[in-house]
């Protein structure tokens, strides 16, 4: 579907990891169109304050629909304090069912520092095996580099990085210029 509006968009890669009580999130920061890139230091990690509550969010596919996301899920956030399960479950039941909202083309990954969930638009809110979870066009890249690192004496920050890096190398919409936001412990 978003191919038929907007041919030729790939790119992202966002990995989070959870290891001994701390969540870090990573992203890239490349957009491309088609074999051109756009921008090299997109910001596709961020803070998200919602009641006080902290909560890492990153996202791949659109920008626009991703910060309506992230403006949705504050609210939710708002709404259910101290709740992120509950706040994301809210919002993929809104983003199945409202005709707006349905129309989104962005996956996110989101964590408070306990909990690291991946939504999507076909209303999943996933809770990934071994704490790791990626989306995007690099996304599989960044995994299998993190599972083979997560039981490594590493922090879950130098696991994100480290696999983000591998991603990299291998992925042609994927940068080496990160956003990396850690959470708990």
């Amino acid at each position: 579907m978003a191919d038929d509006k907007f041919p030729g968009w790939h790119g992202t890669t966002i990995l989070g990891v959870r290891k001994n009580g701390v969540v870090t999130i990573a992203g890239d920061g490349q957009v491309s169109l088609g074999d051109t890139v756009i921008k090299g230091n997109a910001r596709k990690v961020r803070k998200l304050n919602a009641s006080g509550a902290d909560v890492v969010a990153g996202f791949a596919g659109s920008t626009a629909d991703a910060f309506t996301l992230f403006e949705r899920l504050e609210r939710k956030l708002e709404a259910t304090p101290g709740q992120l399960t509950r706040a994301c479950v809210e919002l993929a039941k809104d983003w199945r069912t409202d005709k707006y909202l349905r129309n989104l083309e962005a996956m996110l990954i989101v964590s408070d520092g306990e909990a690291l969930l991946v939504l999507t638009g076909a209303g999943d809110v996933l809770e990934p095996e071994g704490g790791v979870a990626a989306i995007g066009s690099g996304g599989n890249y960044a995994l299998a580099a993190a599972r083979a690192l997560v039981d490594q004496d590493l922090s879950s920050e130098e696991v994100a990085r480290r696999a983000m890096a591998i991603a990299a190398e291998i992925c042609v919409y994927t940068n080496a210029n990160f956003t990396v936001e850690t959470i708990g412990g």
